[in-house]
């Protein structure tokens, strides 16, 4: 059976059963069997042959599209795509292995996405519509989604899922990953326990959101550690006492709004050791950067950001939306005493994922933050066009801000 025919057969099985069974006392379980015996049948009767895995697709599609998100259901169940771009109810494109390709499969039509789309949305106790046509969510298994319905999406409803490794990233993944080394790893290690403020910046699909969920593994399990996101991502497992935020867009009528600045003014009053921002991106980081300088050591946080000197400026931008009057020079002074390691992340020209850099933030003279890298990639010789082989080389700078170090007796050298 071809591509059209098996569409055109479940779309003709799917409604049958929609019309004829009481959906709204079946289970599961109950549901799908039905299903398999209703394809069974039908499949006599048309005298088609189809293999038995055909078949057993056959009745996943029919099934998760009456119960589950339809076709998007087999696309999450393999692992090994990591991003899934929907552009309208015809164009699906998915991430596999670092590369995009386009799928050979699509939705019915644009109602059928529509439905898709709210079932995802109502899961996170959101809502989108035409008066609130933009809504970031995510589904149960973590899955970061963000959803722009017509007319803003000019091409259809327009769905884009970051999908999440169903086990917790982890420092030493990243190092088989050879994202970093283990002699790096150990020296974050020691970052993290002093208490050292880490900011890690990057552009997109660079693996932020990863590096951060691994290095927050590395908070002692008897802190008291708030997590902040616009949708709930984070993997954090070894952590007790660990409380979880996650903002509010506004409901129809406008109201109801929670934003991430909101959360960090809230998660100050709830005596935090650390707090961890998922990504700062506007005028929250004038207060995520106030908490870094009022006894909140050891946080952590992301931004989008090409080079570590691009992610001081976008600092200063995104402080000035929130104070704008503030002058730059305190606004750098800021920065300054309140980040004390950047880690820059990149997505190279073979689809790797590599720490770029590793720089520390030593202070403010002349107008200027003061930048001292520590660790920078240099590719080698094995380098080509197609592949990019290399690894992070220490510096033959020192690192100067060693208090924390002192202070958490730690001797060892970074």
């Amino acid at each position: 059976m071809g591509l059209e025919q098996e569409q055109q057969f479940i779309k003709e099985v799917r409604q049958n059963i929609v019309e004829t069974l009481p959906l709204g006392q079946i289970l599961d379980e109950e549901l799908e069997e039905r299903i398999e015996q209703i394809v069974q049948q039908r499949l006599i009767q048309k005298g088609q042959y189809c293999s038995i895995e055909q078949r057993i697709s056959i009745v996943r599609q029919i099934f998760s599209s009456i119960r589950g998100f339809g076709l998007l259901d087999s696309i999450l169940t393999d692992d090994t795509i990591t991003e899934v771009m929907i552009n309208g109810h015809e164009n699906i494109f998915i991430e596999q292995n670092g590369k995009l390709r386009k799928l050979d499969k699509k939705f019915e039509n644009q109602r059928r996405l529509e439905d898709v789309i709210q079932r995802i949305v109502a899961l996170a106790g959101r809502e989108v519509n035409q008066a609130n046509p933009i809504c970031d969510t995510r589904l149960p298994d973590g899955s970061r989604v963000n959803v722009v319905l017509p007319p803003l999406a000019l091409c259809g409803p327009t769905v884009t899922i970051r999908k999440f490794s169903k086990t917790p990233m982890t420092i030493e993944k990243l190092i088989s990953y050879g994202s970093i080394s283990q002699e790096i790893a150990d020296k974050l290690e020691l970052l993290v326990r002093a208490k050292y403020n880490i900011f890690i910046c990057g552009g997109t699909g660079s693996g932020k959101t990863t590096f951060l969920n691994a290095l927050s593994n590395y908070i002692p399990r008897d802190e008291r550690v708030i997590t902040i996101e616009d949708s709930a991502e984070l993997q954090i497992t070894n952590i007790d006492n660990l409380v979880s935020l996650e903002t509010r867009n506004a409901n129809a009528s406008g109201v109801g709004q929670v934003t991430i600045r909101d959360l960090i003014k809230s998660s100050l009053r709830m005596r935090p050791e650390r707090i961890v921002v998922g990504e700062v991106r506007g005028a929250e980081a004038l207060d995520m950067l106030q908490a870094m300088n009022t006894g909140h050591d050891g946080s952590l946080s992301t931004g989008h950001a090409n080079s570590t000197h691009d992610m001081l400026s976008r600092l200063e931008t995104m402080v000035l939306q929130g104070a704008a009057g503030l002058p730059l020079e305190a606004i750098r002074q800021q920065i300054a005493s309140a980040v004390d390691v950047i880690i820059h992340l990149s997505r190279l020209r073979d689809k790797s994922r590599k720490t770029m850099e590793i720089t520390e933030v030593v202070g403010f003279e002349n107008g200027q933050i003061l930048l001292n890298p520590i660790y920078r990639f240099e590719e080698d010789e094995k380098s080509t066009l197609e592949k990019v082989s290399g690894s992070l080389r220490r510096t033959k700078n020192p690192m100067k801000n060693i208090f924390k170090l002192q202070l958490a007796g730690i001797r060892t050298e970074i």
